[in-house]
């Protein structure tokens, strides 16, 4: 076959993927919650039932991978256990809990001439949703466009081809035995990378937004060259800031726990700020246990005089999402420094202040300008099931539309019912 050829049946491939979930999308807006919730429920037991078949197709995705050299911080997100399969599937029995979003009224008024106006939450229609390595994006970002009435195309990295397609055949079973249609949540079945072309480019108009889910290259493309609305975020460079009034054994816990828990996420911490006024108690242990348990610390020239096993920090590290046990450190002169710095460097996903100070907690709240802030918590925490959303199709960084987990509230928009009983506008 020419590369003509090959690529007109791509093209001809993913229209009728398009298609098809743009059909599957009006079933899906006006389908019952219970219809929805029990799809949910089978597709959960289908993929408890298939964890030895998910588990068989991740084996050989692992194994390739290694034999193409793969970094360990890339395998960890690649790879799925039994209790990562469970987690998945109680991912789904936690979104078929959630209230309905379809159909709610956000607000309803009446104005003086009698029109009684509602504001309602609708489904988005078709969402595309691009991702790398995390076979487990197949099953949460179906649940979530499910429920919200929402139609979804998949496309999954070469590297996580087989596992998400194992995932995907139990979700189609939950789907039929539901009475919903398969087309409800498609997977793109090649790992040609013009696929994700087409879809950028919407595939004919049956793609209403998409969600990419993968590294900093991947969601540059995305935004560069897509031709539809996107929700994204470019890379998680999170900062823990410990604050003057910082608890000691908080801070280590803390710290550590969002650095090293999965360095592999994009809610792993990538920069430890710490306040000058805490340098003499609190970096050298801090500094000590990050090391010991392997992270390597690259720090300003305060934080290497603490220990000799950190290195000197460069320009380029302040800005760096490492996805590694690394870290970069900072000592700061207070915490408009810190702010400033988190502003300069950092890229608005999730920053958290350790403090026993109320008035410090509270600045920090207000004045950093990113989609999840926390006070006294891990960065990990930027997650969607930490946040009660059952799961999430990604962290978004932008400020229109969707911010922080995209769960399934944020995948509906809203239209306007407006009822009167025959007013004309004069």
């Amino acid at each position: 076959m020419t590369a003509v050829a090959a690529r007109s049946d791509l093209d001809g491939l993913m229209l009728d993927i398009g298609a098809r979930a743009r059909t599957a999308a009006k079933t899906l807006a006006l389908a019952p919650a219970a219809q929805k919730d029990a799809a949910l429920g089978a597709m959960a037991q289908a993929i408890r039932t298939a964890t030895p078949d998910i588990l068989a197709a991740n084996a050989e995705d692992m194994a390739q991978a290694r034999a193409n050299g793969t970094a360990g911080s890339f395998l960890d997100r690649l790879e799925l256990t039994p209790a990562r399969i469970e987690a998945m599937a109680a991912g789904l029995d936690v979104v078929a809990g959630l209230p309905d979003p379809v159909g709610s009224v956000i607000a309803a008024w009446t104005r003086p001439n009698g029109l009684a106006f509602e504001r309602v939450r609708v489904p988005i229609g078709v969402v595309g949703v691009i991702y790398e390595s995390r076979p487990n994006v197949t099953a949460d970002a179906g649940a979530l466009c499910l429920k919200a009435g929402n139609a979804a195309i998949l496309r999954g990295g070469s590297e996580s081809f087989r596992s998400a397609a194992a995932i995907h055949r139990a979700l189609a079973q939950g789907l039929k035995a539901a009475g919903l249609p398969a087309d409800a949540i498609q997977i793109v079945p090649t790992r040609d990378r013009a696929a994700v072309g087409a879809m950028l480019a919407g595939l004919g108009g049956a793609i209403d937004v998409i969600v990419p889910r993968g590294g900093k290259g991947l969601v540059a493309r995305v935004q560069a060259e897509a031709r539809v609305p996107v929700f994204a975020h470019l890379e998680g460079i999170c900062h823990v800031y410990v604050h003057a009034a910082a608890d000691l054994e908080l801070a280590k816990n803390v710290v550590l726990n969002a650095k090293m828990r999965r360095t592999g996420i994009c809610g792993a911490a990538e920069t430890l700020l710490i306040d000058r006024a805490v340098v003499a108690t609190h970096l050298k242990p801090l500094v000590a246990m990050l090391l010991e348990a392997g992270c390597a610390v690259r720090g300003d020239e305060t934080v290497q005089a603490a220990d000799p096993r950190v290195t000197p920090a460069t320009e380029a590290d302040w800005s760096t999402e490492y996805l590694d046990a690394i870290i970069s450190a900072k000592v700061v002169d207070g915490i408009d420094a810190a702010i400033a710095h988190i502003e300069r460097y950092g890229s608005h996903h999730t920053d958290a202040i350790l403090t026993e100070d109320a008035a410090a907690a509270e600045r920090f709240l207000a004045e950093v300008d990113s989609a999840i802030v926390l006070v006294n918590a891990s960065t990990q925490f930027a997650d969607g099931g930490e946040f009660g959303f059952g799961a999430e199709i990604g962290i978004a960084t932008g400020k229109l539309h969707a911010r922080g987990p995209v769960g399934v509230e944020q995948l509906t928009s809203f239209k306007y019912k407006v009822r009167g009983h025959g007013q004309t506008r004069a």
